[in-house]
């Protein structure tokens, strides 16, 4: 089997249970409508928000429920041995991270699609003056934190206390990531839009792509043989 088609039918089983009980896509969206709600009526006073703030509780909401994605796609493997007979499988063991990947991704993106929207109403935040960048930064954004966020899920699936060390190894690891998506989406939502440093912090998270996919990647194997 080539390499893109074990991706591919990695992909498609996560979505096709994901499409059929839909628990992870109403629990991480239950959660991060919640987050931006509780922020909302703490930073929008008479009808205005504090500078900065939709930038950041944008990044934290997806960030938060992002975790909690994570996890709970992972105790599936775990619970129906599926990440054993994944291991098993005569597949390049890559693949199946990227397949992983692809599935967790797609997740936080239909959580974006809805969360987006309700900040850019709740904070009365510019999100949709320059569409094309805040989308980049999000992509972005979001597959350097799954690209981590997918390497220590699998690594601690077979890991007691697995609910408690996902997110005290993944945060550290990936401030960087959620620094450069605040700072650029922020730069985006000033009055004037500054576009020079927001093109910075997107460059910045591409190039944090780019090294966290490639240690998660070489590192995926041996981590999941021992």
């Amino acid at each position: 089997m080539s390499f893109l088609s074990a991706v591919a039918l990695v992909v498609r089983k996560d979505l096709v249970i994901e499409t059929r009980s839909r628990e992870v896509v109403y629990t991480a969206l239950l959660f991060a409508i919640s987050c931006v709600l509780v922020f909302a009526f703490g930073f929008v006073t008479d009808g205005r928000a504090e500078p900065d703030a939709a930038a950041a509780i944008l990044w934290i909401a997806i960030a938060f429920s992002g975790t909690l994605a994570l996890g709970r796609i992972f105790d599936r493997e775990r619970q129906n041995e599926t990440m054993r007979a994944l291991l098993l499988a005569p597949v390049a063991r890559p693949a199946i991270y990227v397949g992983k990947l692809a599935g967790v991704l797609a997740l936080l993106v239909l959580v974006q699609v809805i969360v987006v929207p309700l900040v850019a109403m709740w904070f009365q935040a510019g999100l949709f003056r320059n569409p094309v960048m805040v989308v980049a930064l999000l992509l972005a954004g979001s597959l350097g934190y799954a690209a981590v966020g997918t390497l220590f899920a699998a690594m601690l699936a077979r890991t007691r206390g697995r609910s408690a060390l996902l997110p005290v190894l993944l945060y550290p690891v990936t401030i960087p990531v959620i620094i450069a998506g605040v700072k650029g989406t922020a730069a985006l939502l000033q009055a004037e839009p500054n576009l020079a440093i927001a093109r910075a912090w997107l460059m910045m998270l591409i190039a944090f792509d780019a090294v966290f996919i490639t240690l998660s990647l070489w590192i995926f194997e041996p981590a999941m043989s021992e």
